[in-house]
């Protein structure tokens, strides 16, 4: 009997541990606590180009421009997440603005560069500890050159 209730009580405190231990890690799946998915923030410095909401804006290094319907930006923000989640964050939600995904390039640093009719996004991410940089480049298209009919010598 004695060994039957010492045996009950470790079974509780070995569950009542896994039920804490579970808790504590479903907290580290993502930046915002939940699903491991990245939310975009509301304040945003341009309206069609999200950002994931736990990152702020570095203001002191930072530069937009908007005048006449052209737009010239180097915005940088600074959180913590995923680098990956950060790009799967960017491929779901530039879609929704209508910008283009064009190609990713990772190297460690990774590039992400997206586009529309008129103007070109580049988001750069720059992991640093467990620190996250995003700048996003933002301005217009260059224009098209015609093709020379013959070859300049």
């Amino acid at each position: 009997m004695k060994t039957a209730k010492l045996c009950l009580a470790a079974l509780l405190a070995f569950s009542i541990f896994c039920l804490l231990g579970c808790a504590g890690l479903s907290k580290r799946d993502g930046a915002s606590g939940t699903s491991g998915l990245l939310e975009p923030s509301t304040m945003l410095k341009f309206s069609d180009v999200p950002v994931p909401a736990s990152f702020k804006l570095l203001a002191e290094d930072s530069y937009s421009f908007e005048s006449s319907g052209v737009r010239v930006g180097v915005l940088k923000y600074r959180g913590k997440a995923d680098p990956d989640q950060i790009v799967n964050f960017y491929k779901e939600q530039m879609p929704m603005y209508n910008w283009v995904f064009l190609n990713v390039v990772e190297y460690g640093d990774r590039l992400i560069n997206f586009e529309r009719e008129n103007e070109t996004c580049i988001i750069s991410l720059l992991p640093k500890g467990n620190h996250v940089t995003i700048t996003i480049s933002l301005g217009p298209k260059s224009q098209t050159y015609k093709k020379a009919n013959k070859p300049v010598k």
